[in-house]
């Protein structure tokens, strides 16, 4: 028997074995997730950790844009109801008067590419505390006290907090919103629908060119990202979903 598969039965018994209440469940399934993240650590030779980091990211990263697609195809094709269409709006913080077109524009996938690039810069390869261990392999923030973990090196004035998730999926499921919805990203937004509108391809090379708000360097930020897709062919994969 595997030590990942024994680890598995140990949580199994623990769990029926024992009352969880519900303040205890994110940690345990957080837990469990982790249990099936790659050691990235242990991963010496560094062309193998490349290939370990995106086989585990991949499937996830396609799997949510995936569930875009399907969205939009429900909306394209007048299966959402009103009601749905006006909780829609709100979640991605338009005005109750958007249109459909409008709601299309941030209802949009993000390219598999962009994704694992970014995930590759913004957690060290799998290696940051916030991958390890919170499943954050993109330095997502949140302001609120208490909503996640505290930096070890924030700033002594600073109030953000590093959101933590429950499992890769929750991790990119959110990243995707932030991007579809943040105010910063309305250029990436913005250059995502003219090449919709033009019939090009969305990749992750003309995408990033609208991420120069994503971290403090700017357009150091972009051509970095940009960079590591090159360099390590990620385009191939962003019409494979």
């Amino acid at each position: 028997m595997n030590d990942l598969k024994f680890k598995e039965i140990l949580i199994s018994v623990f769990i029926f074995s024992t009352p969880i209440h519900a303040n205890e469940f994110w940690g345990l399934e957080a837990w469990m997730n982790s249990i099936r993240t790659p050691d990235f650590d242990q991963i010496k030779d560094i062309k193998s950790r490349k290939e370990a980091f995106f086989e585990y990211l991949l499937p996830a990263a396609q799997e949510q844009n995936s569930k875009i697609i399907e969205l939009r195809n429900d909306i394209n094709s007048g299966q959402i109801n009103t009601a749905k269409l006006s909780a829609l709006k709100k979640y991605y913080r338009l005005d109750a008067q958007a249109t459909n077109a409008e709601l299309l524009d941030v209802i949009d996938i993000v390219p598999a590419s962009l994704i694992l690039a970014q995930a590759a810069y913004e957690s060290n390869w799998g290696r940051s505390r916030f991958a390890k261990h919170y499943h954050n392999f993109f330095g997502l923030w949140c302001f609120t006290k208490d909503c996640g973990v505290v930096p070890l090196k924030r700033d002594k004035n600073a109030t953000h907090e590093i959101v933590k998730f429950s499992s890769l999926s929750k991790g990119i499921e959110y990243y995707l919103l932030s991007i579809n919805r943040n105010s910063a990203y309305d250029i990436l937004r913005k250059i995502r629908k003219h090449k919709r509108d033009t019939g090009q391809s969305i990749t992750g090379i003309g995408l990033a060119e609208g991420l120069e708000n994503y971290a403090k360097i700017g357009y150091d930020y972009v051509e970095t990202v940009q960079a590591i897709i090159r360099q390590n062919k990620l385009e191939k994969y962003d019409h494979q979903i």
